[in-house]
């Protein structure tokens, strides 16, 4: 197998869709006995394991939870055979360095639009629409520059051809799901542990960021006869409790939870809904489906594709809060047989599937 070193601007502590796929793919190519390293921005609260190489950092001024790594490359991964930038800033410029430096391949995976986040650095529109602009510009030139890059939807190439203008090789390769950790299981436990009761529980987990529109899932739930419970933290929290407190919504905000418990909240939910439109892939609709739960998402980005209608849930238009509600309570009436119908697309979704093409890509280029 080829020997990779994956570059990232998101790593541990931080827990987010780009840490977990990265972790999940090192983890199956270790157990193929294959090499991975990660090189990433260091950071006091993480004690780095064997082939986790971490580098100076500051914190991102404009996003919590986000630090900029120095592009530099530690000695340890000058060897490889393939470099594999998550990112196309800080080390992502590193890896494209020691890929040009060894005539090696160097595969990009376009995880996040950055021109979606330019919110968070001006509220003057004219302002916002040039970072856009300029984040784009800069995405093209790095990711023309990568030898092929990994997209998790069909959405996300959309963006990347249409929009963002990319010309290099790209390839649709799902992020997969570890389905040995993601299966249904009693979500009883959970709901006591948490003081949720017994009624009918609707949900999100991850980040609470602005641009994830979750003040939607907040108003929508205004109407319903169900508790919504929120895992996970980020900037848009304190205000997402203040509106549902407003609205008279029975919310419980859980804060982060560990992985190992996330398949228990997974399956205590009887609706797992998603008004994100910013996804590339939309990994905890994935996950929430791998344990038998339906999901409610907005037709925008990758969950036009990632929730199938009268399958794996229901789609609404961003906005429209009754069309969510009608999703909400169509799917809670639906439960059981949208549960069966998920549960029988586990393995489609599976993480091996994904990283058998990913081995597969890694030696063509190589061999190229």
């Amino acid at each position: 197998m080829q020997s990779v070193a994956a570059f990232t601007d998101t790593y541990l502590p931080t827990v987010n869709g780009v840490t977990y796929t990265i972790q999940t793919w090192r983890e199956r190519w270790h157990r193929r006995g294959g090499r991975m390293d990660v090189v990433f921005p260091a950071d006091d609260d993480y004690d780095p394991e064997p082939g986790e190489y971490g580098v100076r950092s500051l914190p991102f001024p404009f996003y919590e939870g986000i630090r900029i790594g120095a592009p530099r490359i530690p000695g340890a991964v000058d060897d490889v055979d393939v470099v594999h930038a998550h990112t196309p800033f800080g080390l992502g410029l590193a890896g494209l360095r020691l890929a040009r430096r060894h005539d090696i391949p160097l595969v990009a995976t376009y995880h996040t639009p950055t021109g979606e986040y330019a919110e968070y650095l001006s509220s003057v529109g004219a302002i916002e629409r040039g970072v856009e602009r300029t984040a784009e510009r800069y995405e093209r030139w790095f990711f023309d520059r990568a030898d092929a890059v990994i997209v998790p939807s069909e959405d996300a190439e959309r963006r990347l051809v249409d929009e963002v203008g990319v010309e290099a090789e790209i390839v649709v390769l799902s992020n997969g799901i570890d389905v040995e950790r993601f299966e249904p299981v009693e979500g009883d436990d959970f709901r006591r542990r948490y003081d949720l009761g017994n009624g009918p529980l609707i949900g999100y987990t991850g980040r609470h960021g602005y641009e994830k529109r979750l003040d939607e899932l907040v108003r929508a739930a205004a109407d319903l006869d169900a508790t919504l419970v929120f895992g996970g933290d980020g900037p848009a929290r304190d205000e997402l409790s203040a509106l549902a407190d407003d609205l008279g919504v029975d919310a419980r905000f859980l804060g982060f939870l560990d992985r190992e418990e996330l398949p228990a909240f997974y399956s205590a939910l009887d609706v797992f809904c998603f008004p994100s439109p910013v996804e590339t892939q939309g990994l905890v609709a994935l996950e929430a489906n791998a344990c038998g739960t339906p999901v409610v998402g907005v037709n925008e980005g990758a969950l036009e594709n990632t929730v199938l209608d009268g399958v794996t849930g229901y789609h609404y238009e961003s906005g429209d809060l009754d069309g969510f509600r009608r999703g909400i309570r169509r799917a809670l009436a639906e439960r059981e047989e949208l549960s069966a119908r998920c549960l029988d697309r586990r393995d489609e979704v599976s993480v091996d599937r994904s990283v058998d093409r990913l081995a597969a890509l890694y030696d063509r280029l190589a061999s190229e």
